[in-house]
Order: C-alpha cells, then structure tokens, then sequence
C-alpha cells in the first residue's frame, strides 16, 4: 500500500480525472458511499434510527460529506448536516451533492455561526467533512469554529480522508485540529496520518477505494509504502508441517560483554521465540556461564576475552568466521561494548562473512567513520540504528520533518547497499534500490532499554529462513511493533519492557495464522 503526500494525491486524482476520463463527481460519489458502508458495516451492528451529525467545509470534502450523509440517511439514520453560509462559496461538486441531499429532505442547515447550535449534541457519532487532503495552515473563522465545537462534543468523530486541521505531509497542524476517532482515507493513506501528533489525531484508520484505476498509481512511481498486515502476512514463511530444526533456521548471534550480557540473552531468546530452529550465542569465554543459565535453549560458542575483560579479543575472528559459515544468518552487535579490539573484530569481520547479517548497536558504533567498510560486505546486511547511532553513522542528525528522513533513509541504502532501519516513531526501513517502508505499529511503552535486541531476534530469524534482507527487515519491525501494541493493551506502556515484547511475540505471530 503506497503512501502519498497532499501534492502526490492531487496529481492522481487529476490524472484519473483528465487522462481516464473518470468524472470528479463519480469519484465523489464512490468515496461518499464507500464511508457510507463502512460506517455501517464495521462500526455499528444496526444503523437504522442512529443518529448522525455531519459538518460539511466550502470545498471537496464537504461534498464528500453531503454524499455521506445521502447514504446514511437511505440506510435508515437520523441525519443532520451543517454547512456554511452562503450556499453559493460551495465548490461546484459540493453544491450538486448538497442540493442531491435536499431533495432527500434530510435534515440541513446553512449556518453562518456556531452560536445558534446547542452547545452539547445529542446524536451516536459525528462526521467531520471540514476540509481534507491538502489543507494548511490554521483554520480560520467559522470553519475553525466548527472544528473546535465538534471537539467540544463528547461523541464518537469520524473524520473523512483527513481530520480536518492535519496536514498530510508531515502530521502538523497550526491553531485547532479535528481529534478524531476514526479516519475514514480516500484512495490511498496520506503520509501525516503515520507521524505525530498526526497518528494520535486520526484515532483508527481505514482506506476507502474511490474507483481510481491501480494502473494511475503506478504511473507516479510512488516511493514510500505503507507496512499492512496483508503484506507481512505474505512474506512470513510457512513452516513444513514434517520440517526439523534446520529447516527453521541456524543463527549465530554474536553479542554480550561484561555488564552488558541482557542484551545477548535477549536477542538470543528472541530468535528462538520468534521460531528460530538453532540458535548460538558467541560471547566471551568469562561472561558465559551468565548467559548459560539464562537462555538454555541456545548452544554457546566461548571466545577470547581481552585480557579476561569479558570483550571479545580480535585473536577470535578466524574462529568466528567458520562459526558464520556453518549459520544461515548472522547478528553481530548486541551489547558487544566498545573496546577497541572488539571495534576491530567486528569491521574485519563485516569485511569478510559471506553470511546475511544484522548489525545493531555496538556493532553499528564500530563502523563509526568506517562506513566504507559496508561497501567491501559479501552479503546482504541490515542495519538497525536509532536516531543517536544514524547521527554517529552519518554525521547527520536524523531530520524531524518526515519527507527529509525518507530521503535521508533511502540515500544512505543506496549508497551503501544495505538496509536500514532507522528506528523511530515512525520505524522507517529503506531498501537498496532506494525505496522505503513506513511501520504504523508500536508505540511508547516500546522505548525502553533491551527493545532494539528484541528486533534483531527477529530479524535474524527471517533472514535465517531464507527471507531477504529488505522482507525480514519489514516483517520484523512489523511484527516487533505489534508484539509491543499487545503488552501495552494488556499492561500499559508505562510497565512495558524488552521482556514482555519477547514474551507477546507468540500472540503477534499468532495474529498472522489466525
């Protein structure tokens, strides 16, 4: 599912409009009865003698709304519609569509002020059809007026396309914003509906199809895509019903110092509960009776210490090498600490494995000023910084406006070759060809310390079994985000820790085979 600015959505709609021929006021038309029937289909069991409040703006979704309204209405709602006065500022498929509603005799009202309504509504839910794609700025005069008396009301909003006030590019908004429960999207999902405060404004999301032919959109080359269920689910492997443990994977997961085996223990546990057929844990031969205890379902590789320091010694490599070979993927990184020998190991061996790998935290500060090192990689590699790592990577803070942080992502995979995840609200994973994914799950219960081992787990384990780096990459974080929605549901994102992710990743998963 493609992602799309306020610009980009324009361009589709007028090339659906003027090169295909699809009048505007089809298209109005079908995203009106669109909403119309998802209200009725997956909000309310019985919709006859529910009664509906729609607000109507000057413009385009407005016309959506009186659209809205005409379907409701013939559904058996009780429906009333305010819009401004005069009549004649409505754009030109807004006017058709409100005079179609009055001849319906629904209840409407052409209003020039919020004074004359009551100041509390008695209805089941309201419909915001302010304004949609493509607003800026902040709301003036009777327009903003209606925002504020609808977030007034204690009672269930549903915003068309966009909630009116957001913008759609970046998730902002200047002055008053619809707060809205759900976001019933035209066509495709705008981009400032996955960013904050954009995502919390927008309450639940569902795209409604407008009738704009697949062909149109690919026609725009559109670059960003939005992770969904249907395209997780379709990337998992299917596990062999007669199938051993080397079919599930083998994953060497190098990790783990002194003071810092959590991670190493995480990671590992991860792995195998995210379906790991094999794991093994390579750390240092003093700080392995630590891990031993902790994950027993892993095998162990003990290593040289530097001078029983509990890092990894660089006299290891070679050892460690035949270890990769003799795994389908590797994870290097996790809680490795920052001795120079350790930094040293890991670019050699970087250089070297021939074995799909993820790199996450040490791993990454190791590469710090030798990024070039990923242009000598044999294999497939992924990359996991948060904002601070990219900033140490890079020399460039990660941008918080989300269109520049999309390019930011996709020009660093490109140039290395790599995949990169660059953690955040939202994950954003770019692929080596440029392209990149924005993740709509997770949310703050997930920053706490340990979460980024959990995610190279399970990253580990796709890339084990044979998904490529870019896929597992997705479905990982995918996945990784849902297992966190689950613990906060269940025990608040204040209580949430790196242990209750790995401990909800049977029910994510579960969520896919259902």
């Amino acid at each position: 599912m493609k992602l799309v600015t306020s610009e980009q959505m324009r361009n589709i709609d007028r090339e659906a409009i003027d090169i295909k021929k699809i009048p505007s006021l089809e298209l109005m038309e079908n995203a009106g009865r669109g909403i119309a029937q998802a209200i009725i289909q997956s909000l309310f069991y019985n919709i006859n003698n529910r009664k509906v409040i729609i607000f109507c703006g000057k413009g385009n979704n407005g016309g959506d709304g009186f659209v809205v309204g005409r379907y409701l209405f013939q559904a058996g709602c009780e429906v009333t519609i305010y819009y401004p006065s005069p009549e004649n500022k409505l754009s030109v498929d807004a006017s058709e569509n409100c005079n179609k509603a009055k001849k319906l005799n629904i209840n409407m009202h052409e209003i020039d002020s919020i004074d004359s309504l009551p100041n509390n509504l008695a209805a089941d839910f309201i419909i915001d059809a302010v304004f949609g794609n493509g607003f800026a700025g902040a709301p003036r005069g009777l327009l903003g007026d209606m925002i504020e008396y609808i977030n007034n009301q204690d009672i269930t909003t549903i915003a068309i396309d966009m909630p009116s006030g957001l913008n759609a590019d970046n998730g902002q908004y200047e002055g008053c914003v619809v707060q809205a429960d759900y976001t019933f999207t035209l066509a495709l999902p705008k981009l400032g509906m996955y960013v904050s405060p954009g995502r919390e404004l927008s309450g639940e999301i569902k795209i409604i199809p407008i009738g704009i032919p697949d062909d149109v959109t690919e026609n725009f080359n559109l670059k960003t895509d939005l992770l969904t269920t249907q395209k997780i689910s379709s990337l998992l492997p299917s596990r062999k019903p007669d199938g051993h443990k080397g079919d599930f994977g083998k994953i060497l997961c190098i990790a783990g110092s002194s003071g810092l085996t959590g991670a190493a223990i995480l990671t590992a546990k991860t792995a195998l509960r995210s379906g790991c057929g094999l794991v093994k844990v390579a750390c240092p031969h003093s700080i392995l009776p630590t891990i031993a205890s902790s994950v027993t379902e892993a095998t162990l590789a003990p290593l040289p210490d530097v001078k029983k320091s509990g890092h990894l010694a660089l006299r290891g490599l070679g050892e460690l090498l035949e270890l990769a070979n003799d795994n389908d993927a590797v994870i290097i990184g996790p809680g490795l600490g920052q001795h120079y020998e350790t930094k040293e190991l890991v670019k050699r061996f970087v250089a070297r494995c021939d074995k799909p790998m993820i790199i996450d935290a040490d791993g990454l500060n190791a590469l710090v000023k030798f990024t070039e090192i990923l242009k000598e990689k044999r294999t497939q590699c992924v990359l996991t910084p948060h904002p601070g790592e990219f900033y140490r990577l890079t020399g460039n803070k990660a941008s918080n406006d989300i269109q520049k942080r999309i390019t930011q992502v996709s020009s660093f995979a490109k140039e290395y070759g790599v995949v990169l995840i660059l953690k955040g609200s939202p994950t954003l994973i770019a692929d080596t060809d440029g392209k990149v994914a924005l993740n709509p799950t997770g949310n703050n219960g997930m920053a706490t310390g340990g979460s980024g081992d959990v995610l190279s787990g399970i990253i580990g384990t796709l890339l084990g079994q044979s998904v490529s780096a870019y896929d597992s990459a997705c479905g990982a974080v995918y996945i990784h985000g849902l297992s966190g929605d689950f613990g906060t549901e269940e025990i608040g994102a204040r209580s949430l820790i790196a242990g209750d992710l790995v401990d909800y990743l049977p029910e994510a998963f579960q969520f896919f085979e259902l």
